[in-house]
């Protein structure tokens, strides 16, 4: 099969198109013919170097395509369904994993990290993981919503208890988490403040935000401020890490909640320790989410209640220009690659 690859860590540069050998499922796996993949901000801190990614590796976390083959035990899904993939891998037995808390679990790993991912012909993933998408959705759309609705999803509601009429602060709002969590927050009843580059201002603005600040005007943390009416945000959506975390800590109200899911732009930043106890705020950290999160997220999706982003849609063989563009920051939305 034809698999986007790199072999050492690195620039966009690694990635190549290669021929390699079709999976297998196990027990209790499926194989699954690959439809569309899209990339996410994880895939270039893998291809960088995380620790625990194998090499030679395939990226890919967000995976939708037909159930090709299933291993010994599987009842369902059956051969010929389509399917998203939940990415989250847990061991299943130990305490946090009872408890329905995968993401705790000390064995937590990732499809498309720790795992060979979906920007190839064929993936294998374990049936448990796979939640059988309606039959008049595109999967190519499908694709775009898994990885990013699941962590917006336990990001704001689960970790960051965001309650109707709150006032949320997404930033990096380009990007395909960001987006979902604007679409998330709006649903809760949340007002939606966002933060993005100038390219992109309208571009939120069009999805129902009732503020928009742009990044790159000096004056935009003083302007939020003011919308707030002086008072702060109950809650801060935050990706960006150290370039942002002073302020993002400054922004939040009495009570407040700054809820991180990654740092794109560093993970050392400086805390005024001053403002988290005067102000008694929480810094609340989350990844990914829970079988159950994931199941209601992805009925909600594919109900019709949230509509991922796509920003554009590229053969695999363009695997390495996908890096390039999400390096970049020139997306709006979800990249994705089909085989």
């Amino acid at each position: 099969m034809k698999a986007a690859v790199f072999h050492e860590f690195g620039g966009p540069d690694q990635v190549r198109i290669e021929e390699v050998t079709t999976p297998r499922p196990g027990p209790g796996e499926v194989l699954i013919s690959v439809r569309a993949a899209a990339l996410n901000h994880l895939d270039l801190w893998a291809r960088r170097g995380l620790p625990g990614v194998p090499l030679p590796h395939i990226g890919g976390s967000d995976i939708a395509g037909v159930i090709d083959e299933v291993g010994e035990g599987v009842v369902s899904p059956a051969v010929g369904d389509p399917v998203v993939v939940n990415p989250t891998l847990s061991c299943g037995s130990c305490a946090a994993c009872n408890a329905g808390e995968e993401p705790l679990c000390a064995r937590f790993s990732i499809i498309g990290e720790h795992h060979d991912g979906g920007f190839a012909e064929y993936v294998v993933v374990p049936a448990a993981n796979t939640y059988r998408v309606p039959p008049d959705r595109d999967l190519t759309l499908a694709a775009a919503a898994p990885l990013t609705f699941l962590t917006a999803w336990r990001g704001l509601i689960t970790r960051g208890r965001l309650e109707p009429g709150e006032t949320v602060l997404v930033t990096g709002a380009s990007g395909g988490v960001a987006l979902a969590a604007i679409a998330i927050a709006g649903h809760r009843g949340a007002r939606v403040l966002a933060i993005t580059s100038t390219g992109h201002v309208e571009q939120v603005r069009a999805l129902g935000v009732d503020d928009v600040f742009d990044r790159r005007d000096p004056e935009h943390r003083k302007a939020l401020w003011e919308r707030t009416a002086r008072n702060g945000v109950d809650l801060v959506f935050d990706s960006v890490g150290a370039v942002t975390w002073h302020d993002n800590v400054r922004a939040l109200a009495r009570g407040g909640r700054l809820v991180t899911y990654g740092a794109t732009t560093g993970h050392a930043a400086q805390t005024d320790i001053r403002y988290v106890f005067w102000r008694q705020i929480e810094i609340i950290g989350t990844t990914m989410s829970n079988r159950a999160e994931f199941r209601t997220v992805m009925d909600l999706v594919f109900g019709g209640t949230f509509q991922p982003v796509v920003d554009v849609v590229w053969p695999l063989s363009k695997a390495r220009q996908a890096h390039e563009r999400l390096e970049r920051g020139d997306h709006f939305g979800k990249i994705v690659l089909v085989p």
